[in-house]
């Protein structure tokens, strides 16, 4: 008699639990401080020769449009030494706070090393930077796609003058140091260089925490260049919104109208990207994108763009304010042709939040550290 007894099935080998890779040491921070030493040395040079030779400062008397600088009122015998000495000043805090064999310091003279640090970072992002990166922003799109068939018909050279040069070497190196005075600080209390995690501080990026000043804020970010926009197209559409008739015929005759339209199209553009820090498409690439759909988003496609905006909008606002040209158009009952430029202050670091929180919630496990 047969056995209808089933074989039984041989024993599933034990997996052995998988151990976790070994967190590699990011090199960027480390990276970052050096870069940000070597472009302090090579601006204090620049600086120099300004000093020695007594020409090529661009700002004060040397600059094109002193009114929509804050450092209009820099004289060149004295702006010169100054540029040259606090830069050399911050080549070599630079080098003492980067790579692994960074300063080790604590107390007052910590505090006045990251004073310093970040006192500089601010003087190069809003003090030195003005709304000029703004409107380069803004036009950018147009200068790109309309280059090839000269249009708009602009002189480049009056465009990309060494004051604005320089202004874009001062947002480079700003945002150099800013990542090497951070890294330092994250460094000096214990924390990853590369995330600035540390265990007490798991907590602090827990996503709930994060959703209830990152979405408002996104939003915020959001309806201020919206804002702009509508001004803009309603102009473009006939629509004097908060300006005259007779200002609204004088664009339309010159052609500003359209210039403003671009303007107002991208800032639209921007809004809704804006959106999308808060929203599932701004992590993973809807359907209809070929070739990327499903995919996820890279967290620095998100954050590169915004951070930089974040920057020269705050710089932008802090000059609106500190030259006073919104007076006069407020006089005239146009008050539209600058009311968008009163909220920028509120725009730059309300984007700046905004993507913080975005890079905070999507970071995931340091590649340094292996905290989560």
């Amino acid at each position: 008699m047969r056995s209808t007894i089933a074989p039984t099935a041989p024993p599933e080998p034990q997996r052995r639990p998988e151990t976790p890779r070994p967190a590699r040491p990011r090199r960027w921070p480390e990276l970052a401080g050096y870069l940000a030493a070597a472009w302090a040395a090579l601006a204090a040079t620049v600086a120099l020769t300004w000093t020695v030779t007594g020409d090529g400062f661009p700002f004060g008397p040397n600059d094109p449009d002193p009114q929509l600088s804050l450092l209009r009122g820099l004289r060149p015998e004295v702006g010169a030494p100054l540029f040259a000495a606090v830069l050399l000043a911050t080549a070599v805090a630079a080098l003492a706070m980067a790579g692994r064999h960074a300063a080790r310091l604590n107390g007052l003279p910590r505090r006045l090393l990251l004073g310093f640090g970040w006192i500089v970072v601010v003087a190069l992002l809003a003090v030195v930077a003005d709304m000029r990166l703004l409107a380069l922003a803004g036009y950018a799109p147009m200068l790109l796609i309309g280059a090839p068939f000269g249009w708009p018909p602009v002189d480049y050279a009056q465009v990309f003058t060494p004051t604005l040069i320089t202004e874009l070497a001062a947002v480079a190196g700003g945002l150099l140091l800013a990542r090497t005075v951070l890294a330092w600080q994250f460094r000096t209390t214990g924390a990853c260089a590369a995330c600035g995690r540390a265990e007490r501080a798991a907590a602090a990026a827990a996503p709930g925490a994060l959703a209830r000043w990152g979405r408002p804020m996104t939003y915020l970010a959001a309806a201020i260049p919206a804002v702009y926009a509508v001004s803009r197209l309603s102009w473009l559409a006939g629509i004097p919104l908060g300006i005259s008739r007779q200002m609204l015929r004088d664009l339309h005759a010159t052609g500003g109208v359209w210039a403003g339209a671009g303007l107002g199209t991208f800032a639209l553009v921007g809004a809704v990207l804006t959106i999308g820090l808060v929203r599932p498409w701004g992590e993973v690439f809807p359907r209809w994108m070929v070739g990327l759909a499903g995919r996820r988003v890279p967290v620095a496609l998100a954050v590169v763009p915004a951070t930089l905006v974040s920057v020269v909008v705050t710089s932008a606002g802090l000059d609106v304010f500190a030259s006073g040209t919104f007076l006069g158009h407020m006089a005239d009952g146009d008050w539209a042709a600058v009311a968008p430029a009163l909220l920028w202050p509120l725009w730059g670091p309300a984007l700046g939040t905004a993507t913080l929180a975005y890079y905070l919630r999507r970071r995931g496990r340091c590649g340094s550290c292996g905290r989560l």
